[in-house]
């Protein structure tokens, strides 16, 4: 095995951890997929075809990145959501996954974002409004940039098979 597919099984690896970061917050995510591109493309030896892929990938990662943090801070403050709020969920999340786990981190975000609405707001029905409106704004931006991370994984893929080919 020479170094060259080494590089190309780490890259690899490098992005598929990287698409699964867009939906598990602990995994690094998007940064990931576009260093993995860049390794790709400089040690990858796929030539003019790696500096292609890494282009267009990082097309696809960046707006992805944007895209989410767009629309998810958008509605965050349609809804008058604080920052605040939204950091108490992801800290709760966090401790959730240890608590709970497969599911903790999304039941520890929306149970620390729920409490800190209430906490804010001193009305429970407007908590869970506020922070249903919230939970729906994070998973939006997720979504979104899981289907960006997706293009530029699927760019890898065809990058890999066009260089195997020539």
């Amino acid at each position: 095995m020479n170094s060259e597919t080494v590089v190309t099984i780490l890259c690899g690896l490098g992005i598929l951890v990287g698409v699964a970061g867009t939906v598990i917050p602990v995994l690094p995510g998007s940064v990931l997929i576009g260093a993995s591109l860049l390794a790709w493309a400089i040690w990858g030896g796929a030539g003019t075809t790696g500096w292609v892929v890494f282009a267009i990938g990082l097309v696809f990662v960046l707006a992805g990145m944007a895209a989410s943090a767009v629309l998810t801070g958008r509605r965050l403050r349609q809804h008058r959501i604080p920052p605040r709020s939204v950091v108490i969920g992801v800290v709760a999340g966090v401790a959730g996954m240890f608590i709970i786990p497969v599911v903790g981190l999304f039941v520890g975000f929306a149970a620390g974002l729920l409490l800190s609405e209430f906490v804010r707001t001193r009305n429970f029905r407007m908590a869970t409004a506020s922070s249903w409106a919230a939970v729906k704004a994070t998973g939006l931006g997720i979504l979104v940039e899981f289907g960006l991370a997706c293009l530029a994984a699927s760019t890898w893929v065809i990058g890999l098979w066009v260089s195997l080919a020539t």
